[in-house]
């Protein structure tokens, strides 16, 4: 069944994001306001090593209060004509202190798609460059190589929390054949 669009207006807007209100007409003719959130796409990077490590970082988000394994990542400065790979090996540098080697895809995924259009975009190396550290260290309390073997261990514990490196850090591992 097909929810229709008829409208759309903002609410808010600010850099990160707008709230829009739309008017949505449901299979049986019934019409609903619905609250949106546009938002601009979003970058994430990772290196697995030769040992099967990947190198993530430990960090708090204060929206849930909770603490949790994620990896580099941030929005995409499309305005600016960043490409979305391009955002991901600058979020890895800036968050990290760790350039990655040719990124290559993993995934895309759309964390909340019945509320939001993001888009969050993984990719992934099989090396980097150490360059010193991150430039932007207040993102995260520590950055360490875990071992991918033990992902599916710390998704179960609530260690990694969000979405998008729920699904990356699974993916990985398989493509690792862990």
């Amino acid at each position: 069944m097909q929810w229709i669009k008829h409208s759309e207006t903002d609410v808010y807007s600010n850099e990160w994001f707008t709230i829009r209100l739309a008017d949505v007409e449901l299979p049986d003719s019934r019409h609903l306001d619905h609250y949106l959130i546009r938002q601009r796409p979003v970058a994430l990077a990772t290196i697995v090593d030769d040992q099967d490590r990947v190198l993530l970082l430990w960090r708090h988000r204060f929206i849930t209060d909770t603490w949790g394994w994620e990896l580099a990542a941030g929005v995409v400065e499309v305005e600016a004509g960043e490409t979305v790979e391009d955002a991901a090996a600058r979020e890895m540098l800036e968050e990290t202190g760790w350039r990655p080697g040719p990124l290559r895809h993993l995934l895309s995924v759309e964390p909340s798609n019945g509320l939001s259009d993001a888009v969050h975009h993984v990719y992934w190396s099989d090396r980097g460059e150490h360059l010193g550290e991150p430039e932007d260290a207040f993102e995260s309390d520590r950055v360490e190589w875990v071992p991918l073997k033990e992902v599916p261990d710390m998704i179960a514990r609530g260690e990694v929390r969000s979405a998008n490196a729920v699904s990356a850090l699974l993916m990985l591992h398989r493509l690792r054949g862990l």
